[in-house]
């Protein structure tokens, strides 16, 4: 038999590209730059003047050639494990400002810590008056402040997720500017000085603006958020979308909505709700029946479905897609299951190193890479070593069926404490919030924690209530409290070092050196035996770069470039 094709729904889908097409401003390109180390720049009100340099957007300050050279004085971000380096005269060869390496991990050309500010000039469409305009940042590494037009706008420091402003007080048709600042100091939060989402010893600590960079407009009445909901058993979604009436009065809403299986021509049959939404924030929910014969996800399977919605209200409208998938990853017993079929998980760290370019890619191609080497050695699941990718990420491993351990971009440890009050205990609030509402209708985002070995006197209680609370609010995925430790009665699972076959320190009298190789290995003695199953993620490996640096702005130890 023929798959049902809906007319209806693809005139729907071209109708909707067009006008993303005409909605939508480009921001990329070239910028006006400048570096603000003692800074003055907002005292000086540096968003009212030109900027001295230029940069290309997105991209970071060492793609450009930005930042200092590397010295004996350089503030690293990350501990350094053996001071040796700056006092053993056998160093000395390579202290030479000329010649100098640093071997603790990938040394970039330039460094810089601190301030820095992009200015760009742009012009704004004459029927843009009157809407609803955002600024999209998709990757800001840290804290961005903007002005337009001169005007602050606020402040945002998700390392996960975009940054994203609502600026449609502050335009003008026609000429505007857009100032940003970009600090990658911890000194608003520490979120661990280890951290992979900030610490040099991987992706690095840089500095910049990637992924999308653009304007969108939108009308008076939109959608904010959509979060999908999968029922496996009723073949069903219930959609939680919120919508934002920034009219003064009560309007009429209606929700067309349709949902087709990506790479297919098979649609589901389309359903309209309606609602009455008051001003400002309004919370509303459908269910959505997805048919009989709707497919499920899983390593295998990895059926993806788009759920296209269009909001309707008196001349005023908006449309908003997401990838969803249905199927049910829960905990079983002592193990996992998915749509009620044991799953065993085999997987490998992703601790955010990518040597080209200093941070992760933004584009699927970036990703299929990374998780094509991953399914070439037989693994089914990446853990996130705290941080959290872009979305290509997720949309990649969605297509490909790879389950994801996400982290709330932290390793608090160290340098800073969790539950002690700290800005950390927030920011982990706040910074999960954020990466559910972005990415938790991916159905390759199958677990989630905190992020790695937590240290303060009181994280047990925290992580108690940040499990807890996870699992009431949103069950479409299992959570732990930390990677490495503690284990906790609330845990869907554990996530400890003990049962591996190399643990730390153990050298030749490991299980792999000290004992002939075998698939028996009786773990009972290394878990809890709690019945919670366990998943043991460790960092303890050998990283091999073999490609070419085409963009050169890393240096090895020994000079040579990778």
């Amino acid at each position: 038999m023929k798959p049902k094709i809906l007319l209806p729904f693809f005139i729907f889908l071209l109708f909707i590209s067009c006008e993303k097409q005409n909605n939508t401003l480009d921001l990329s390109g070239e910028w006006q730059f400048q570096m603000d180390p003692e800074d003055v720049g907002i005292n000086e009100k540096w968003f009212e003047t030109n900027l001295s340099e230029s940069v290309k957007l997105p991209g970071s300050m060492v793609e450009n050639g930005k930042g200092f050279d590397i010295t004996l004085d350089t503030k690293w971000t990350g501990g350094v494990r053996n001071p040796e380096w700056y006092k053993d005269p056998n160093y000395a060869p390579y202290h030479d400002s000329l010649n100098i390496r640093f071997p603790y991990w990938l040394q970039p050309l330039k460094k810089y810590n601190g301030a820095a500010w992009y200015k760009k000039t742009i012009n704004i469409p004459e029927n843009w008056a009157e809407k609803t305009v955002q600024l999209n940042l998709e990757r800001v590494h840290w804290e961005s402040k903007v002005w337009i037009n001169s005007q602050e706008i606020g402040m945002q420091n998700s390392l996960a997720t975009p940054h994203r402003f609502n600026i449609s007080s502050f335009l003008k048709p026609g000429e505007n500017t857009i100032t940003i600042c970009v600090d990658n100091r911890t000194k608003t939060v520490d979120v661990g000085h280890d951290s992979h989402s900030i610490s040099d010893h991987t992706q690095s600590n840089w500095n910049g603006i990637v992924g999308d960079i653009s304007l969108q407009e939108k009308g008076k009445i939109y959608f904010e958020n959509v979060e999908v909901f999968p029922d496996v058993k009723n073949k069903t979604v219930e959609i939680r979308a919120t919508v934002f009436n920034s009219e003064t009065e009560e309007k009429p809403i209606k929700i067309p909505v349709y949902a087709k299986l990506k790479n297919s021509k098979n649609s589901t049959k389309a359903k309209t709700f309606k609602f009455t939404v008051s001003p400002g924030e309004n919370i509303v929910k459908m269910n959505y029946p997805l048919g009989e014969n709707v497919e499920l996800w899983d390593e295998y399977n990895p059926n993806v479905y788009q759920l296209s919605l269009r909001l309707k209200s008196n001349g005023i409208s908006d449309f908003h897609s997401v990838d969803f998938g249905l199927r049910d990853f829960k905990v079983d017993g002592s193990r996992f299951a998915i749509n009620g079929r044991p799953v065993f998980l085999r997987g490998t760290l992703e601790c955010a190193i990518f040597p080209l370019t200093g941070y992760p890619p933004t584009k699927n191609a970036g990703w299929v890479k990374v998780f094509s080497a991953v399914k070439a050695h037989g693994l089914n699941h990446v853990r996130f070593h705290s941080w959290c990718p872009p979305d290509a990420a997720f949309r990649v491993a969605d297509s490909m069926g790879v389950y994801l351990q996400i982290e709330c971009s932290s390793w608090a440890n160290s340098t800073t404490r969790l539950g002690s009050g700290e800005p950390i205990d927030k920011y982990i609030w706040d910074e999960s919030k954020r990466i559910v509402q972005e990415y938790g209708n991916h159905p390759s985002f199958v677990m989630m924690a905190y992020g790695n070995e937590p240290g303060g006197p009181k994280y047990s209680e925290f992580l108690t209530k940040f499990v807890s609370q996870w699992k009431e609010t949103d069950p479409r995925r299992v959570y732990t409290g930390g990677a490495g430790w503690p284990i906790l009665s609330v845990n869907d699972y554990h996530d400890i070092p003990q049962p591996r076959i190399q643990g730390w320190g153990e050298e030749l009298r490991s299980i792999i050196n000290a004992e002939s190789p075998k698939t028996d290995f009786d773990w009972r003695n290394k878990t809890p035996g709690d019945g919670i199953p366990v998943v043991s993620h460790r960092n303890r490996a050998m990283v091999c770069f073999t490609q070419i640096s085409k963009l050169k702005i890393y240096r090895s130890f020994k000079g040579q470039k990778l």
